[in-house]
């Protein structure tokens, strides 16, 4: 197999990403989630590197994670690798590190990780779907109450976002025909 990216193949510690991203106008209403938990993400600044910490029962997850994207548009997004560390390991790198924070409750509601996000991204919400190969990722039909997929759209990613001042969240939400002021978004129906 070629490398997907220029200059790294996935292996026995990078895998392939596959991954496909839609745009959500709130919860959807009648669905129970069958999980949630707590993301809070510190993505370090001018690297493809984030901190991740994960709050949900049973106890909370650390880890340093990697993602290189691919250099151009296809079934696949790029190659990720993490690292799982400590609490401590984790808490001494978010300290030393510049980065930028973004919060987000993460519900699973099969076949879809649905995040609502924490203010300053209030009012977003966003869905993803992960897939073994190309072909999966290819056929898959999103359900109903996705309102647009957001796969290629570069301004809905973690880092990006982790940096995006409020305004263009706005502006970038209306293009799509969404406000996030919306008092009635984010409310399970």
């Amino acid at each position: 197999m070629s490398a997907p990216v220029p200059g790294i193949a996935p292996g026995k510690y990078a895998r392939i990403e596959r991954e496909r991203r839609f745009l959500l106008d709130g919860l959807p209403a009648g669905e129970q989630p069958a999980a949630a938990r707590k993301i809070i993400d510190h993505y370090l600044a001018g690297t493809t590197l984030r901190l991740r910490c994960v709050r949900q029962p049973g106890g909370d997850q650390y880890k340093l994670t990697q993602k290189i994207p691919a250099p151009q548009p296809g079934p696949f997004q790029g190659l990720i690798t993490n690292i799982y560390l400590s609490e401590a390991e984790h808490s001494q790198l978010a300290a030393a590190l510049p980065g930028r924070r973004l919060a987000k409750t993460r519900y699973s509601i099969p076949p879809l990780g649905i995040d609502v996000f924490d203010p300053p991204l209030h009012g977003l919400v966003t869905a993803e779907a992960e897939f073994g190969t190309d072909a999966e990722m290819l056929a898959f039909q999103p359900p109903g109450y996705v309102y647009a997929e957001i796969t290629g759209d570069p301004r809905f990613t973690g880092g990006r976002l982790a940096a995006a001042p409020r305004e263009d969240l706005i502006s970038w939400l209306a293009q799509y025909g969404i406000s996030p002021d919306n008092p009635d978004l984010n409310q399970r129906g």
